[in-house]
């Protein structure tokens, strides 16, 4: 016992370590990922002649994984900004629902915001949106926010072909169907507590001032924009179109060419290329834009999304050496002596990583290196420890994470109200979230 705990020691200082290179010392993420990699293989006494291709395995396995994903994803926001797809799809469920139903028509707007693209474009497509609405319908801008958010930051981390949850589902080989329905019943109850339950016990919610960063959004003519039906569709085809695979190959032969195609056009990869190509012509070239025009859209997105892209890969690293030295293992053993649900701790274990790094993606990424082992050795259904790990990556966060400085920043608010909203709903998220997959495994084994 007193080698598996020194096991989850050296994780326990790699982790503080990295806290330390980024906050202290305002090293680059890429870097400061690889270093506290590189001090847990040797703290774990790795051979130097493995430690090499141990990082060569986790940045390869997080790139081939998700590079595509993560790059398709961008350009597929990208061209919903641009061609007012998003502003449509806000507009129709808005009116449709009317200004007492607005609370719960953002719930929506955040949840397929968020499921669609890059936590941090959703915010910065929804926000203008939202406080327009909140403009027009004369409503205390943050009461809208929260909905907003909630949504869109459970969306982002429960559900694929997003980073954290598609690493979780490739990492612990869940069904992603399985991780669709769960997720689905999971978010529902979650995002009505942390979106609209929440905001009769935040004080002062009503006065918090507005800054200057972020202004309403400029509307787009409503006959300029496209179709509501051609605007939802697109960013929901790619769970289409894996849910379709899924089930047609329940019916069908392993060998027969109907199951293969479906194999094909349902992974993460084909059915995001599928999507982008549909979002060109819809988004782009239908609307008479030229070949130039939609082409600086993709690049302008690649663009922005590479050093997300490369701090998910260091964070590939992390995981690997973990894999690599066992410690998944040893911890495993570790916990055997206690006697806490594996549900649980999977939770406990990417909550502290997401707080002690800032990083939902990453946090998802390294506490799969830890947490799989547990699948087999406890018998735990892995689309459910998916959840687990998904609902702990999305957190109540501290003062260098992402989201909470962006969220701050762009309200120009206090750090007391940040943590008074964007802490408090972060938080519900977390653990209702939590509350639901451990009452969906008394059921679902």
């Amino acid at each position: 016992m007193g080698a598996d705990f020194l096991a989850l020691l050296w994780v326990v200082v790699g982790i503080v370590l990295l806290v330390l290179m980024i906050v202290k010392f305002k090293m680059h993420n890429v870097v400061a990922l690889l270093i506290s990699g590189l001090f847990i293989a040797f703290a774990e006494g790795m051979s130097l002649t493995k430690i090499v291709p141990t990082i060569e395995s986790g940045l390869g396995s997080v790139l081939s994984t998700l590079a595509l994903i993560v790059v398709f994803g961008a350009i597929i926001g990208k061209l919903m900004t641009e061609s007012g797809a998003s502003q449509q799809i806000a507009d129709t469920i808005v009116n449709a629902m009317g200004v007492k139903m607005l609370p719960f028509a953002l719930l929506i707007v955040g949840t397929i915001f968020g499921m669609s693209m890059f936590y941090e474009v959703a915010f910065l497509i929804t926000v203008p949106l939202v406080i327009s609405i909140a403009k027009e319908a004369n409503i205390p801008y943050m009461r809208l926010i929260i909905p907003t958010i909630a949504g869109a930051t459970m969306g982002h981390s429960i559900f694929p072909p997003q980073p954290g949850p598609m690493a979780l589902v490739t990492a612990f080989h869940a069904d992603i169907v399985q991780v669709y329905i769960l997720g689905f019943i999971v978010i529902v109850p979650t995002i009505l507590c942390s979106g609209v339950l929440i905001r009769r016990f935040i004080p002062g919610l009503d006065g918090m001032p507005l800054g200057n960063v972020m202004k309403p959004a400029p509307k787009m003519p409503s006959d300029q924009l496209p179709s509501f039906g051609i605007s939802i569709l697109v960013p929901l085809l790619p769970a289409i179109l894996m849910i379709i695979s899924s089930v047609a190959k329940l019916f069908t032969s392993a060998n027969s060419t109907l199951y293969k195609f479906a194999t094909f056009t349902g992974s993460a990869e084909i059915s995001m290329l599928i999507t982008v190509l549909i979002a060109m012509w819809v988004f782009g070239y239908r609307r008479g834009q030229s070949g130039a025009q939609v082409t600086k859209h993709l690049s302008s997105a690649i663009e922005g999304i590479s050093n997300v892209l490369l701090v998910i890969a260091a964070g590939g690293v992390m995981k690997e050496v973990i894999i690599d030295a066992g410690i998944g293992n040893k911890i495993v053993n570790l916990v055997g002596h206690f006697n806490i649900s594996p549900l649980i701790l999977a939770w406990i274990i990417t909550v502290l990583i997401r707080l002690l790094t800032g990083q939902g993606a990453v946090s998802a990424i390294t506490a799969a290196g830890i947490v799989a082992p547990m699948i087999a050795a406890f018998h735990v259904n892995p689309a459910l420890m998916v959840l687990a790990c998904a609902c702990g990556s999305n957190t109540t966060t501290l003062m260098y994470d992402a989201g909470f400085l962006l969220f701050q920043q762009s309200f120009g608010i206090s750090l007391k109200d940040t943590f008074k909203t964007w802490g408090v709903l972060e938080f519900v998220n977390s653990f209702v979230g939590l509350l639901v997959v451990l009452a969906l495994s008394l059921v679902v084994k």
